[in-house]
């Protein structure tokens, strides 16, 4: 009988099954960042914003929730990474670019300058892993 099974992943072209060194280097990297910034929120709250504002405890509890936010996106990355989980991968890292648009407008809109071009880049890259990993351009209709 078990000769017979064939495993999913055997019957895949090989281009579906794995991902190129930059997609995976984007993701680790991506995950890496997003859990060391929850561990940051979490710690060390105070990090999060300009030296000259205070933290309180309700920006506390704000900051558990983008502690929580942060370090589920970078450890499902991670996950979907490992299983070669490829539409999931890429649904995933669309949201979490997405996210990090949102955080970039936030930035602006808080004149928060000196973290804006990481942010940018960051969104810029998990994009274009997006595009690389769903096959086309998301943003183009069909017709």
């Amino acid at each position: 009988m078990s000769e017979l099974r064939v495993s999913h992943a055997a019957s895949l072209p090989a281009d579906l099954t794995t991902f190129s060194w930059w997609v995976r280097s984007i993701i680790v990297v991506g995950a890496a960042l997003l859990i060391i910034g929850s561990v940051i929120a979490m710690v060390r709250p105070i990090m999060l914003v300009s030296p000259h504002d205070d933290i309180n405890n309700a920006a506390r509890v704000y900051a558990g929730y983008f502690a929580v936010r942060n370090f589920a996106l970078g450890i499902a990355l991670l996950v979907f990474l490992i299983l070669r989980a490829r539409a999931a991968l890429a649904g995933l890292i669309s949201l979490t670019a997405v996210i990090q648009i949102l955080d970039a407008a936030m930035d602006v809109l808080e004149q928060r300058w000196a973290v804006l071009p990481e942010v940018i880049i960051l969104a810029l890259l998990f994009l274009l892993v997006a595009v690389r990993l769903s096959g086309h351009s998301f943003w183009k209709t069909a017709g």
